[in-house]
């Protein structure tokens, strides 16, 4: 190679180490309301971001990242799910031990359909056009069939389920939160696969991505790492450093990056896939504490996380030995981190 082009290629490579590092707060988003959230989901296509909040689904346009409109009575709101080839979304109602169904265009509620008991996780598989919720207290998963919302079956899972994911081709994937465990079942016979132990270095995983070209699974766990797992032999290749409060991960095809949201500490992890085997931080950026979910628009690869203020923790109880601080009324907000 000649000398000019390697000159070429090293700036090449210099700008894009650099870009990849160069996430930044740029935009705060206040949302009325006063409740807790969960989980974040963007669509990238349709160019809206649901977000959960308390008992209702907030609903913005990712142009403008203004609301558009709201989901009410999704009681315990944790995750959305999205069938855009049906024209449906999905939201797992964990205190009313139900699944909310929308239409995606109008945002009105369609039907529920019951699930186990506190469904959490939530994804839409389009190979076998089924809704899985992932029911956290009763330790199994309930199949909805997307297009008519029928229960489409309950499987237990032997542990607390989280987040799942899917290869599009067969394989859905779940993390397995108390028991360090990521499951992978065939989502049409609800067959479990496989029962992969993520060994003592991923400690409790919550947040899951994947990377379907190079079939690698990113589950983020509690003891402050992120594990590169094989999506087809469940071996654990590597840990990556994370940070505290670690609960959600994504995976962006585009630029071969891979987010960690660090609730308590107050950052977000990027990591570079140098390879399926290589990946290197490149940045902590510094976002707000309580930021421990996120979704990702995988068109302008923006991140955007849910936090709020908090007061002092009430006193210990008999019954509640470990409260969680209150929520400052009037400060829940969306955080957009940006290039």
């Amino acid at each position: 190679m000649k000398r000019s082009n390697i000159y070429a290629v090293s700036l090449l490579f210099a700008s894009t180490v650099f870009a990849a590092g160069s996430y930044k707060l740029v935009k705060t988003i206040p949302l009325a309301g006063d409740g807790g959230w969960d989980y974040l989901t963007a669509d990238s296509d349709n160019r809206r971001l649901y977000v959960s909040h308390g008992t209702e689904v907030d609903v913005l346009n990712l142009d403008s990242e203004a609301m558009i409109g709201k989901i009410p009575n999704t009681n315990g709101v944790h995750g959305i799910a999205l069938a855009n080839d049906l024209g449906r979304g999905f939201i797992s109602d964990g205190r009313d031990n139900q699944v909310t169904i929308f239409d995606l265009k109008t945002l009105a509620i369609i039907s529920t359909v019951k699930a186990g008991t506190n469904p959490d996780g939530i994804l839409y598989d389009p190979f076998s056009k089924r809704v899985f919720a992932f029911n956290g207290r009763s330790k199994d998963m309930t199949a909805i069939d997307a297009a008519t919302g029928r229960d489409a079956g309950t499987r237990q899972l032997g542990g607390k389920p989280e987040f799942p994911a899917t290869d599009g081709n067969g394989n859905v994937f779940v993390n397995i939160e108390d028991k360090s465990e990521l499951v992978r079942f065939d989502p049409k016979t609800l067959e479990v696969k496989n029962r992969w132990n993520l060994g003592p270095q991923s400690d409790s995983p919550s947040g899951l991505a994947i990377d379907t070209s190079n079939r690698r699974l990113f589950p983020v766990c509690d003891n402050k790492v992120i594990a590169i797992v094989d999506a087809d032999s469940g071996k654990v290749i590597t840990t990556i450093p994370t940070g505290a409060g670690t609960d959600a991960a994504a995976f962006d095809p585009g630029t071969k990056l891979v987010f960690a949201s660090n609730g308590q500490d107050a950052t977000l992890t990027v990591i570079q896939e140098d390879s399926p085997d290589r990946y290197r931080v490149v940045q902590n950026a510094k976002t707000q504490r309580g930021a421990r979910t996120m979704a990702l628009d995988l068109r302008t690869h923006k991140v955007y996380l849910s936090t709020a203020d908090f007061g002092p923790a009430p006193a210990p109880t008999a019954d509640n030995p470990r409260p969680r601080p209150k929520i400052l009324p009037g400060t829940f907000r969306l955080l957009v981190m940006s290039q």
